[in-house]
């Protein structure tokens, strides 16, 4: 029995050294944190903290620029088809038959013999 108690006591104490050894780096780190490190590091720290800056907004300008492109990339597309159906439009209006058809409502009438050239009388003396 007597052995028994001297092995757990054994184990206990080396369990406690172990949890001692994984705590000192805990401490050794917050120790390293203070404020005269601070203070030497302030410098590239605001550094870095302008850089995150920079990098955040230039990000969001890149964004934004992006939805513009494509905005207007769609509004490219609608006013192609925007002009492309008024120009066919146009052509379909343009026909002779289609002029013929609108000004019949005015009383002209297509003519059926080829334009002649008037020449007056007073224009042929001169020359």
């Amino acid at each position: 029995m007597l052995e028994e108690e001297i092995i757990e006591k054994n184990q206990e104490n080396q369990a406690v050294e172990d949890n001692s050894e994984t705590l000192e780096p805990k401490k050794e780190w917050r120790l390293r944190i203070n404020y005269s490190m601070l203070v030497q590091n302030m410098p590239r720290i605001l550094f870095l903290a302008a850089l995150a800056l920079i990098y955040i907004a230039n990000s969001h300008l890149a964004e934004k620029k992006i939805r513009r492109i494509n905005q207007l990339s769609k509004e490219i597309k609608e006013l192609k088809w925007e002009y492309i159906n008024v120009k066919s439009e146009l052509m379909f209006r343009s026909k002779m038959s289609e002029v013929s058809k609108s000004v019949e409502q005015l009383g002209l009438k297509q003519l059926s013999s080829p334009p002649r050239k008037i020449l007056l009388k007073n224009e042929t003396d001169k020359k």
